[in-house]
């Protein structure tokens, strides 16, 4: 490896939050939102002698086109340079770059194996062992696949049945589950709430935000949903949201945008125009129903005025019927 941490003594607090090693199952979509297959992955991101590097141990279960794309036959592996600022990826396996936010990091980056542009988003659950993943992969500025799946950490798998036993259960449960569409409910009446994170675009800590989205199913497929959030963040937007398959349509009246689900995981983008019509925020997001049964929805929002990102707002939100 050739990158050395910035500090060889003390690591940075992202390298802190995602010690140990992750044990994920994550999906495979295609463009459209086709599920074709699995990618069983152990990974973790180590400091040992002050030099930082990830490894990740894949093993991959797909069909189609992409089997052949992304069957590389190898442990991915490659150098780090470690910071709160900018987590530099070094090769050679893949270059580019993360920037932490709290619990959360936004990384981009390229794979020559996969001769693919990465964007992915690493979500930490505020209990420290829960770990929602997704890479968006693409062709210059056209998406050609995505990956995403929810992740445990362990610290002794190699060495504890008991430890090994729950990992092997977790990786079942993510088989099943992973490959589930988002349907939010469609003749139930509730509501996700919940307190989440805000980061400023500088990475700074600004709070917390609570946040309800107030859900009531109009038929089948459309839905009318209320987004309030108040806290260190105070917003409020109406609309009625129709899912076409794999698509999903926000038409108004304060919010309007689209967005695609892979499996439970839905990358949305939202125009927040307002009462007048004249608003000038967006969101990119991304929504993951990590459990059709609780419905648990695990929230990312890149929220942008213009077109410069302000803020970076996540966690978790549980739902209850009404």
């Amino acid at each position: 490896m050739t990158a050395v941490s910035e500090n060889p003594i003390e690591t940075s607090e992202w390298q802190r939050r995602i010690e140990g090693e992750w044990h994920g199952r994550p999906g495979l979509f295609d463009a459209q939102g086709n599920h074709v297959g699995f990618e069983r992955v152990d990974r973790a991101s180590v400091v040992e002698d002050g030099v930082a590097r990830y490894w990740m141990n894949t093993q991959l279960d797909a069909s189609g086109p992409l089997r052949n794309r992304f069957e590389l036959g190898a442990q991915f592996d490659f150098g780090i340079v470690d910071s709160d600022e900018n987590r530099v990826y070094c090769g050679p396996d893949f270059y580019g770059t993360g920037q932490p936010y709290g619990l959360f990091v936004d990384a981009h980056y390229y794979s020559p194996g996969w001769q693919a542009d990465l964007r992915t988003w690493n979500q930490v659950l505020a209990d420290g062992e829960t770990q929602v993943y997704s890479s968006v992969l693409h062709d210059g500025w056209a998406v050609c696949a995505v990956f995403n799946g929810v992740y445990k950490r362990t610290f002794d798998a190699d060495t504890n049945p008991e430890t090994r036993r729950l990992v092997d259960e977790w990786i079942a449960l993510e088989t099943r589950r992973g490959s589930v569409p988002q349907v939010l409910p469609t003749k139930e009446k509730g509501a996700w709430t919940g307190s989440l994170f805000v980061n400023a675009a500088d990475q700074s800590s600004l709070g917390e935000v609570q946040v309800t989205i107030e859900h009531e199913p109009l038929s089948l497929r459309r839905a009318r949903q209320q987004v309030t959030w108040a806290g260190a963040l105070d917003r409020s937007y109406g609309f009625e949201r129709v899912r076409d398959g794999a698509r999903t349509q926000y038409e108004g009246p304060e919010a309007f945008g689209n967005a695609t689900s892979y499996g439970r995981a839905l990358f949305t983008s939202q125009h927040l125009v307002g009462p007048d019509a004249r608003g000038v925020e967006k969101i990119r997001g991304r929504e993951v129903l990590i459990d059709p049964d609780s419905r648990e929805l695990a929230v990312v929002w890149q929220l942008f005025r213009g077109d410069t990102t302000t803020h970076f707002v996540h966690g978790l939100l549980t739902w209850e019927a009404r």
